[in-house]
């Protein structure tokens, strides 16, 4: 399965905030969206950054509470590394295990079209998995 796919069954919607707001902000936005990412936009959405919950908790431990009143790009990761529409999830979980992430914008033509977290891409591996059992238990049943 492609990662176009799975947007079309997740949807689209991408929390984003710009690179000025705080951490504080940030992490309320995170928790109450009940995500663990969101995308920093710059005012002509190009994107900036990406901002995660271990962004933040790094940046505590770095300045204490003292981090909670910085801006966003004090803390995001810049070197964004992005999901193609294209790819597949197997893809994706490589370079997510390897590269020791759990979200990945999706862009095309630059432009953010998506993002994908490593629950969406399980979740597609276990309903494979299921569907595979039960196309074997169907043909031995039948056999």
């Amino acid at each position: 399965m492609l990662v176009s796919q799975i947007l079309k069954t997740k949807g689209d919607l991408v929390f984003t905030a710009s690179p000025q707001e705080t951490v504080g902000a940030a992490a309320a936005l995170l928790h109450s969206r009940k995500v663990g990412a969101m995308v920093v936009l710059e005012a002509d959405e190009s994107i900036a950054g990406i901002l995660s919950e271990r962004d933040i908790v790094r940046q505590i431990a770095k300045e204490g509470a003292a981090a909670l009143s910085k801006p966003i790009s004090a803390c995001m990761t810049r070197d964004v590394i992005f999901a193609q529409p294209d790819e597949s999830v197997d893809d994706l979980l490589a370079k997510m295990t390897d590269r020791r992430i759990r979200h990945l914008p999706v862009a095309r033509g630059g432009r953010l079209v998506g993002i994908i977290s490593i629950g969406d891409l399980v979740k597609y591996k276990i309903q494979e998995a299921q569907a595979e059992a039960d196309g074997l238990k169907a043909y031995i049943a039948a056999g």
